[in-house]
């Protein structure tokens, strides 16, 4: 379970606290930097599900050994809901999906239907550069990344217990 002091307190040196995401799983707390330069309406869209409770509880529903571990499924918990929130139009960028990079998932080939679920990577994957968009990376917490249970999906899925933004961040 994750730690029930103020994870917000221990943000990394350097982190921007009101661009940088503070998850609390059940392994521990992963901390993700968004990149407001390279995907500006999907990062503010992540901060607003944020703000709103909306991945407080959601699983880790597809966790790929040697791939990555994708969630935020606030609406069904199993990969196939989104927000109440329209669809985003795609930001790609030229930023290459390496481990520990947070992309944003979407709907088979369809660009523009990236909603409320992410993924972050355990390893690299230049095989996804320039058909996702990359929103940020973990600056801290990787290691507890890799304790996520892996299945798609895992039999008792860790969760994200809350998600918040470091400014908002409460104990």
């Amino acid at each position: 379970m994750a730690d029930d002091k103020n994870a917000a307190s221990s943000l990394p040196p350097g982190a921007d606290p009101d661009n940088t995401l503070v998850l609390e799983t059940t392994p521990g707390v992963i901390f993700i930097e968004l990149d407001t330069d390279v995907a500006p309406k999907h990062a503010e869209r992540l901060k607003q599900l944020a703000r709103e409770g909306f991945y407080n509880d959601v699983p880790f529903h597809r966790v790929i050994d040697g791939f990555m571990a994708q969630t935020g499924d606030g609406q069904y918990g199993n990969g196939t809901g989104g927000s109440s929130y329209p669809d985003l139009k795609a930001e790609f960028s030229d930023t290459p999906f390496e481990r520990g990079t947070v992309g944003m998932a979407r709907k088979g080939g369809n660009n523009h239907s990236a909603n409320s679920q992410f993924f972050i990577m355990f390893d690299e994957g230049s095989f996804l550069n320039g058909q996702y968009t990359v929103i940020g990376e973990v600056v801290a917490g990787m290691d507890i990344v890799d304790k996520l249970k892996r299945g798609e999906p895992p039999a008792t899925p860790d969760r994200i217990i809350r998600m918040q933004v470091a400014a908002d961040a409460k104990a």
